[in-house]
């Protein structure tokens, strides 16, 4: 039924529209994902929200301990709407939990750190299976559970006086350049037929005003019970 709704749905919106949708759905990737632990700078924040935007990377994982993560519209430029935001803020510490989230779904924990175990970033393996990319605030860094439960530590190398790079500089960086490695991979990166239908229909319904209406008489035609997102 959710083919039909889509079908639907399509009628009310431009043929320029569906084909530009259609063609960044087809990039997305849940093969990698990223993790922000306890970020507290706006700007930090929706700037890495963007470069996950602009690579091709579907879900970021928001682990807020000692700090609310707050984004500036300025800057993030309506990313976070076409982005699944994970956020992790019920307990008194919520790394373990997302960690033990992320284990469960299949994904490595790669924390960036210099670490006496580390890899260049060019040397992480993707072929080795998905990877979740930790980045922790911008003044302590992952936190000490990360470090426990890390798979692998990986860092930026750099030739120059200064030791560390700002976190969303690190963030571009690191998404630009697995994205780049995995479209040139034989690795199978893609969402799933199901995750696309999935994720298409949602932005159909966020890029039609008035969408909920639509969908309210899809769902008397058709006897269904389609919700409305939340945006």
């Amino acid at each position: 039924m959710i083919k039909e709704l889509i079908a639907f749905l399509e009628g009310f919106t431009t043929d320029e529209r569906r084909e530009q949708l259609l063609k960044v759905v087809n990039e997305r990737t849940r093969y990698i994902t990223v993790g922000l632990e306890n970020i507290y700078q706006t700007q930090n924040a929706s700037a890495v929200l963007r470069s996950c935007d602009c690579f091709g990377i579907q879900d970021v994982h928001i682990i807020e301990n000692d700090y609310e993560f707050n984004i500036n519209p300025q800057v993030v430029i309506g990313a976070t709407k076409w982005l699944n935001l994970n956020k992790y803020n019920e307990l008194k510490n919520n790394t373990q939990s997302a960690l033990r989230k992320l284990k469960k779904d299949g994904y490595r924990i790669i924390a960036t750190t210099p670490h006496r175990d580390d890899i260049n970033l060019e040397q992480l393996d993707l072929n080795k299976g998905k990877v979740a990319i930790i980045l922790g605030n911008e003044r302590e860094g992952i936190s000490e559970v990360v470090k426990q439960e890390a798979d692998e530590f990986m860092k930026i190398p750099m030739y120059g006086f200064s030791e560390s790079l700002n976190l969303s500089v690190c963030a571009a960086i690191t998404t630009q350049h697995l994205s780049n490695e995995l479209r040139n991979s034989d690795i199978n990166w893609q969402l799933t037929e199901d995750e696309r239908d999935e994720l298409y229909l949602e932005w159909l319904l966020k890029s039609i005003k008035k969408s909920e209406l639509l969908l309210e008489e899809f769902n008397k035609r058709n006897n269904t019970s389609f919700k409305a997102l939340n945006f």
